[in-house]
């Protein structure tokens, strides 16, 4: 069903750039955490992922 693949694609957007927000905001008021931008990369790849394969 391409309208429920679609929303749950926009959810993970909706999900990275909030978490970008998060780690953005953690840095700047705490210091850098590597683990953090770590886990913000493999929510970005998985996100990509679901983009690049509803797109196909």
């Amino acid at each position: 069903m391409p309208g429920s693949a679609d929303g749950s694609t926009k959810a993970m957007g909706a999900l990275t750039v909030g978490a970008l927000v998060m780690v953005t905001a953690y840095t700047v008021a705490l210091g850098s955490n590597g683990w953090l931008w770590f886990g913000w990369v493999v929510l970005g790849l998985i996100t990509l992922g679901m983009v690049v394969s509803r797109s196909n």
